[in-house]
């Protein structure tokens, strides 16, 4: 068995996240990763610790490790032109290019979509950027943070004035890169089936802005239709009650009542029939009105056993809910465990893929590369250049 995009040969000229999220998505699926980076340098990523890995001859940032499995790495100057030779080289016949730099570096380079489309017509080109290669803000850098910020995901992410005075929150991890990443994953499969068709590549533009504006789905449904803009309501959901974290005697517990009859199921295992029987409780439109109302009764129960305890009853009722794990906890989690989330590769401890086929199989192989590990083999392998030719290369510094 094998992954699904085996004999798909991929050139990954980006760095950080969004750009290697795609590329290491698709080397889960069995494409062939070259990834090409900055002599000496590489990726920003490779920077971006501690904590380190130790691979014996070298430390990996697990940054990096969480983004770069699967890949081999070449290290080529593409500041000069026999660096651009090389790449225009490797994608001759690849079938999908994917960079993340600023808006026409790579055309200044002759490495943009119309120079290497009269090269190889079928390649696949996705250029990821913060926002796109047009608009008023197209030459602005973009990272993550920033886009957060800006598509307005911090305004609803954290408490309210009120409990808080700790203002808008960004999520806990590079919430904008990942989804831009997993989209843009999802347009150059898209691509790839097209091609099927036409025979023809094309060039995918995706930015981190419009990636995560389309991210805040219901959110952003809720502001469209109401023409007003949601604030932040903690661990509260603006369109479902009761649908949140509670305290407990010893914790929090999360509380996820998507529909009537699980409410009622809590209202019996909590032995409240005449909330139940309440007109104001007595579909979601009514609870999400009389939100404050509901909260405080539940609030005022939960306390009085562990969470552990009234996770036992509510699971037991069928009752959506669960504790809130650190990630220790996650990994720890029997049902984790059982779907073997955690890999090792080489030594390196990674997180696998959530994807599973019933016939493909991703196969972990290829641990996340040291700087320049394939530089010599992707040239012989790929290029077929001698030993010779990859000498000269290197004392030029176009390789290393």
């Amino acid at each position: 068995m094998s992954g699904p995009l085996e004999g798909l040969q991929v050139i990954d000229l980006s760095r950080v996240l969004a750009g290697p999220w795609v590329t290491q998505t698709l080397a889960d699926l069995g494409a062939t990763v070259i990834k090409v980076e900055r002599p000496g340098v590489g990726d920003d990523t490779r920077s971006w610790g501690p904590p380190w890995h130790d691979t014996g001859t070298s430390a990996l940032s697990a940054y990096f490790m969480s983004a770069n499995r699967g890949k081999q790495s070449i290290c080529i100057d593409l500041s000069k032109s026999a660096g651009q030779e090389l790449v225009k080289s490797l994608c001759l016949d690849a079938d999908v290019f994917v960079e993340n730099f600023k808006v026409g570096d790579m055309a200044a380079r002759g490495l943009g979509y119309d120079e290497l489309s009269v090269l190889n017509p079928r390649l696949i080109y996705c250029s990821i950027t913060g926002f796109g290669q047009t608009g008023p803000y197209k030459d602005r850098p973009g990272y993550d943070f920033m886009i957060q910020a800006m598509s307005g995901l911090m305004s609803i992410t954290g408490e309210p004035d009120e409990r808080s005075t700790d203002g808008p929150q960004k999520v806990g991890v590079a919430l904008a890169d990942i989804i831009t990443g997993l989209y843009s994953c999802i347009a150059v499969l898209a691509a790839l089936s097209e091609r099927n068709e036409s025979g023809r590549g094309q060039h995918i533009d995706m930015a981190l802005l419009d990636s995560m504006a389309a991210g805040l789905a219901n959110q952003a449904a809720n502001y469209l239709v109401s023409r007003e803009a949601p604030g932040r309501l903690g661990n509260a959901h603006p369109n479902i009650v009761p649908y949140q974290a509670f305290p407990t005697l010893d914790g929090h517990l999360i509380l996820a009542v998507g529909n009537n009859n699980q409410f009622t199921r809590l209202c019996e295992v909590l032995e409240i029939a005449d909330v139940a029987d309440d007109s104001r409780f007595a579909d979601n439109e009514n609870r999400v009105r009389f939100r404050s109302e509901l909260v405080m009764i539940l609030a005022d129960l939960f306390k009085r056993r562990t969470t552990d305890k009234w996770l036992a009853i509510l699971q037991k009722a069928g009752v959506p809910s669960g504790p809130i794990n650190d990630i220790q906890g996650m990994f720890s989690d029997p049902q984790v465990i059982h779907r073997n989330l955690n890999i090792e590769i080489d030594g390196m401890q990674l997180v696998a893929s959530p994807i599973k086929f019933s016939r493909s199989t991703l196969v972990y192989e290829k641990a996340p590369p040291t700087l320049g590990q394939h530089s010599k083999s992707i040239l012989q392998t790929e290029l077929g250049l001698s030993d010779d030719e990859i000498e000269r290369l290197v004392r030029a510094g176009i390789v290393s």
